[in-house]
């Protein structure tokens, strides 16, 4: 096995037994970056970086100060600002920009002795849920069928892409309706959206600030432990984090889940789901059961109106969020004829800044925001919104300690393939995540079997508030029962 292919689990008791230096595991990642440049995951690797932390890892190694991801690679979205390094949300429109301060996380994950390789790819500003509204232009699945190229899913492609295909050993991502979960899925690796407020949003370039939320993308459940670990906890720049213990989240991965009760929501079995889909559902309530856990039907009565309501609050937070960009203090700014004034300097900047998609959703939020039209889209969507946090509280007060649901509504599909589909369908991807962020919930993708085309599936667990630790146990117990081992074959 080449050291990239290594877990961070695995790598950690590597490098504590001076089997090999977190240089020369760094040196390995950075090999199969560059092999690996058909994948399109990696748009701004960070080399120099990466071996200068590298060997302060290996120092900080040799004197016993070996914290939890002391000399492990990652890959960072692009959506984290980097000191020094470039931060472009994938836009034209901050072409350019490299930020002077460093995202809590990522700084959280220094610390904790990791090393940078590098920005990932994703869709622009994370709209999108198949990586194709990136400027750097769409990462490719590495894994494959029919030699199609597919997609990877997003926002976080970049980041599922270069896990799966072993270019790091773990990666960031952003989950604001399905963001890190349906990407795990489509690439079969495990993606954790933590409760909002557990982990810090400050440095991070906002999409819908109620709905954002970063959180780890791993190989295994045992890793994205612990990179919540070095990541989670309560942040004085960010308002909205939580002044809440970080429990030791690997200690609780025993796979006992004698006695819990999972939930079976009637609501997501939606009208067409493929049969594929179905039955794996069923398979992991099985495991669950066999498992010594009890496995009830329980309702989620407003899920159908999820996804409306998602892409009415969403876009309204967006249009207020990217409202800064303007050309006037950093980023891309048009270039204008004589006689231009401010407004054409706005108009110009971000006609040329914005892709297709982000101007379609911040031309929604503002209508919907707009006076005459707050309180018919907006102000109900926020109603609604209350009514579904509400479902899953009922639930959770029944006894129930987590629900299991699909991830996704299919495998990956191939790139292109949606382009002339109207958006609507594309949005349909995230319709077993939504809720997850609506609720401001923890949410989990495992990996939990192929289709028939030999693609990967994944199914989703959603816990309750602030129980991670309770959540990456029953997900271990779920990744451990169905022994996924599959990995995409080399072709790049």
């Amino acid at each position: 096995m080449n050291l990239n292919e290594l877990t961070i689990a695995q790598a950690r008791e590597g490098l504590r037994r001076r089997e090999f230096s977190a240089e020369e595991l760094t040196m390995s990642c950075l090999a199969a970056i560059d092999a690996g440049q058909a994948l399109n995951a990696f748009v701004h690797p960070t080399p120099e970086i990466a071996l200068e932390q590298a060997r302060a890892a290996d120092a900080r190694l040799a004197a016993g100060d070996a914290p939890s991801m002391c000399g492990i690679p990652v890959g960072i979205k692009d959506l984290f600002c980097t000191k020094g390094v470039a931060a472009q949300a994938a836009s034209r429109i901050l072409e350019g920009f490299r930020p002077e301060y460093e995202s809590t996380v990522t700084q959280k994950l220094w610390d904790a002795g990791a090393v940078m390789l590098g920005k990932l790819n994703m869709d622009e500003f994370a709209m999108g849920s198949s990586n194709e509204t990136s400027v750097y232009g769409p990462v490719v699945n590495p894994w494959r069928c029919d030699d199609r190229e597919l997609t990877p899913g997003g926002s976080s492609g970049g980041s599922a892409a270069a896990v799966a295909a072993a270019l790091c050993l773990a990666a960031t991502g952003t989950d604001t309706g399905g963001s890190i979960r349906q990407p795990a899925a489509f690439t079969g690796i495990v993606g954790l959206k933590p409760t909002y407020g557990r982990v810090s949003r400050w440095g991070i370039v906002a999409f819908a600030s109620s709905l954002d939320q970063a959180g780890p993308m791993t190989k295994t459940v045992r890793d994205a432990a612990i990179m919540l670990q070095a990541i989670a906890g309560p942040d004085p720049k960010d308002s909205t984090s939580a002044e809440i213990p970080v429990p030791d989240f690997e200690a609780a991965l025993t796979g006992d889940v004698r006695g819990r009760t999972i939930g079976i929501p009637r609501e997501y079995r939606m009208p067409g789901m493929p049969e594929e889909i179905e039955r794996l559902w069923q398979q992991g309530a099985e495991l669950f059961r066999s498992a010594g856990a009890r496995i009830v039907d329980i309702t989620l009565p407003h899920t159908k109106y999820a996804l409306p309501t998602y892409y009415v609050v969403a876009p309204a937070e967006a249009s207020s969020n990217l409202a800064r960009y303007d050309g006037v203090r950093y980023g891309r700014r048009a270039r204008l004829a004589q006689g231009d004034g401010i407004t054409e300097m706005y108009e110009k900047t971000r006609a040329e800044g914005f892709g297709a998609e982000v101007k379609r959703r911040i031309m929604i939020g503002t209508y919907v925001l707009s006076a005459g039209f707050y309180d018919a889209y907006y102000n109900r969507a926020r109603k609604v919104r209350a009514l579904i946090k509400r479902d899953f509280e009922e639930a959770f007060a029944q006894g129930v300690d987590a629900i299991l649901t699909p991830a996704t509504p299919s495998a990956a599909f191939g790139l292109g393939e949606m382009a002339s589909a109207s958006p609507v369908e594309m949005y349909l991807n995230d319709v077993f995540t939504v809720t997850v962020n609506l609720a401001g919930l923890p949410g989990i993708a495992v990996p939990a079997g192929l289709d028939r085309q030999g693609l990967p599936l994944g199914l989703q667990l959603i816990g309750r508030p602030w129980d991670e630790a309770g959540l990456l146990n029953m997900a271990h117990c779920l990744e451990t029962a169905v022994g996924f081992v599959s990995k995409p074959a080399r072709w790049w």
